[in-house]
């Protein structure tokens, strides 16, 4: 079955994407919760006529999500954070504490884009941001004790 994705959609795809799914996934979950319509020829010819409208708005998007991406690359964020002696902190460094620390410097990212793997120590760490579909921006961590 194929469906156009309404609104991006985790380890499937983007809005505006036609993608192949399993009969009952697109049924009783992708449909009823408004992810995703049918590709039948009457949405198909409204997805490429909006599509049309859409492509300068598009431009500018990525053009915006670039150059947050280059702002961000170039900027370090130290995250202070409770630890012990031997450098092992108590918790993780949280993609909610990211995206504040990057709000405290400027950059406005939500957290549901943030991508980090599990910081359980002190020093240099990287996490990723997912800003555009076709932009993806490391953000440089610098994880620090209070």
């Amino acid at each position: 079955m194929e469906v156009i994705l309404i609104q991006d959609v985790a380890n499937l795809g983007y809005k505006n994407d036609v993608v192949k799914v399993k009969e009952g996934y697109g049924r009783n979950y992708l449909i009823p919760n408004k992810y995703a319509v049918i590709a039948n020829e009457g949405n198909m010819k409204q997805l490429q006529e909006n599509m049309k409208q859409q492509a300068h708005k598009m431009a500018k998007l990525l053009a915006d999500a670039q150059a947050l991406a280059e702002k961000i690359a170039a900027t370090t964020i130290t995250i202070a954070v409770k630890a012990n002696e031997d450098g092992k902190i108590f918790g993780t460094v949280t993609t909610a504490q990211i995206a504040e620390a990057l709000e405290n410097a400027g950059m406005a990212v939500d957290k549901k884009v943030i991508t980090v793997e599990a910081v359980k120590e002190l020093g240099e760490h990287v996490a990723y941001a997912r800003l555009h579909r076709e932009v993806k921006a490391e953000i440089k961590l610098n994880v620090v004790a209070e």
